[in-house]
């Protein structure tokens, strides 16, 4: 099946040094290991040193390819300053930023302590910002053409219940992507965004999504393609974003969710109408038109 397959050639990344939040689980780690298939040297980091360093040995083992693990909080702008000096001075320099670090939980938004929506919005919307403006800086004093990519998700702009810090985060990063990418087109420094739909990861989504209720709320049933999303379709995205394949794209974000942001639509409902149903709504029709006729 060829969207389980590699889109870009081999090479495509060659000699790109490439930086990876939230790098070491998840889409992160998807990321960062179709990065160094293509031949990038990759930086990933998280707060847990331990587990960047685990999967920096499994990558390297499965693809051959460079990577760093730095650990980072990236809440803390001196943490970030680290990542990228031990960057620069492993791969020489640095070309592209993966904005993925993420905070979420599901929650009555009334039942939230103030601490609790400052860790969402501080890790999302103050750490992507971070990230973003250590690069930026660095990248036009160095007349480094960078690209960042950003992991959004289709409630940054139409909204959400019961996840209401992270809408308002990403909603946030929206805006950053969109403003950066004219304000630094002079440099040419590019930003661009995905809004994924379900793509499960083990760990995330178990804490977000306990069996019970995954089973109970099925995301395929309101997805009209009727299935969630595989890594690799993401991992194609990513690495035609971050390469020099998408050199005229800047300001954009993609939306990969097998058209579930389009189940919002007025008369969507009517998917769950038989072509029984239908015969008779559309003999209902008919009748009814002609009863209008004769009494005009």
């Amino acid at each position: 099946m060829q969207h389980l397959e590699g889109m870009l050639r081999d090479g495509a990344l060659d000699h790109k040094t490439i930086i990876v939040t939230g790098g070491g689980t998840g889409l992160g780690k998807s990321m960062a290991t179709y990065f160094l298939k293509l031949g990038a040297n990759v930086v990933i980091c998280s707060r847990r040193q331990e587990v960047i360093d685990n999967t920096a040995k499994e990558l390297t083992e499965l693809t051959g390819g460079n990577i760093l693990a730095v650990a980072c909080d990236v809440r803390k702008p001196e943490q970030i300053e680290n990542v990228i000096a031990q960057s620069i001075a492993k791969f020489g320099r640095v070309d592209g930023l993966v904005n993925n670090s993420a905070g979420n939980f599901i929650s009555p938004t009334e039942r939230l302590s103030y601490k609790a929506v400052d860790v969402v919005v501080d890790i999302v919307l103050r750490g992507t910002y971070y990230f973003t403006l250590a690069l930026g800086k660095y990248w036009i004093e160095n007349k480094i053409k960078g690209t960042v990519l950003n992991i959004s998700t289709t409630y940054a702009w139409t909204g959400s219940g019961w996840v209401v810090p992270s809408a308002m985060a990403k909603a946030g990063v929206l805006a950053m992507t969109k403003s950066l990418a004219f304000e630094w087109a002079d440099h040419g420094i590019r930003l661009n965004a995905i809004a994924p739909g379900p793509f499960p990861t083990k760990g995330a989504w178990e804490r977000l999504f306990p069996e019970e209720l995954a089973k109970k709320f099925s995301f395929e049933s309101r997805i009209p393609l009727e299935r969630v999303g595989e890594h690799q379709e993401l991992t194609n995205l990513a690495a035609y974003l971050i390469s020099d394949y998408s050199a005229y794209m800047t300001g954009e974000v993609i939306t990969l969710d097998g058209g579930e942001v389009l189940a919002a639509g007025q008369f969507n409902f009517l998917k769950e109408v038989t072509d029984e149903q239908w015969d008779a709504i559309e003999g209902q029709i008919k009748n009814a038109n002609r009863d209008s006729k004769k009494s005009e």
